[in-house]
């Protein structure tokens, strides 16, 4: 069974969180929020949310059992930008964008 979670509009650029998600994806799902919280990129707490809401999802929804999922699809898709400006030197302005990213995540179940 594939339970799936979805975070989205979150600060931080899809290539960053995109870092973190190749390191889990294929993991056991407790063993994955073990490695996130030692991690020292920003995208690993959004990721270890993102696993434990899933894993919370798993457990209430279908009344799996955590120990049995590991993470078997994450992806790190890109958000919308925003474009803010900042006056600049000499009567110009100088553009700063702000990324977001989405992220999925699909874990399913040991095969027995």
């Amino acid at each position: 069974m594939d339970v799936k979670a979805k975070s989205r509009y979150l600060p931080i650029s899809a290539q960053k969180a995109r870092l973190v998600c190749n390191q889990v994806r294929g993991m056991d799902a407790e063993e994955a929020l073990v490695v996130l919280k030692f991690m020292p990129h920003k995208g690993a707490y959004y990721v270890s949310k993102l696993i434990a809401s899933a894993l919370a999802n798993a457990e209430e929804n279908y009344e799996l059992n955590r120990q049995d999922m590991f993470v078997a699809e994450i992806v790190a898709n890109e958000g919308p930008r925003q474009r803010r400006y900042k006056a600049g030197a000499r009567g110009r302005y100088k553009p700063r964008i702000k990324p977001s990213a989405h992220l999925s995540v699909v874990l399913r179940e040991y095969e027995e």
